[in-house]
């Protein structure tokens, strides 16, 4: 009966052994994935930021007023090369 009794006690022994070998190594992973998101985290509020600023400064585009390519009649459009008269 003595050696059954031993036996178990080592045994839980062994598992509180891994038990605690395992949470340790939880520990350290959600440290890391802390860390990880604490760094990504902040790109995301740099990023934001500098999206936000660059919205700040565009100017609106004024299509009116922009250049658009002309044909030879005067008209908007690609000037086609192939139609033009040689001299």
């Amino acid at each position: 009966m003595k050696e059954k009794i031993e036996q178990r006690l080592n045994e839980l022994k062994k598992e509180f052994e891994q038990g605690q070998t395992m949470l340790n190594d939880l520990d350290q992973k959600r440290e890391n994935l802390r860390e990880t998101l604490l760094r990504i985290s902040g790109a995301i509020q740099i990023l934001e930021e500098q999206v936000s600023s660059e919205n700040k400064s565009d100017e609106p585009l004024n299509v009116e007023n922009s250049e658009k390519p002309v044909g030879k009649n005067g008209k908007e459009g690609k000037v086609n090369n192939a139609k033009q008269a040689t001299v």
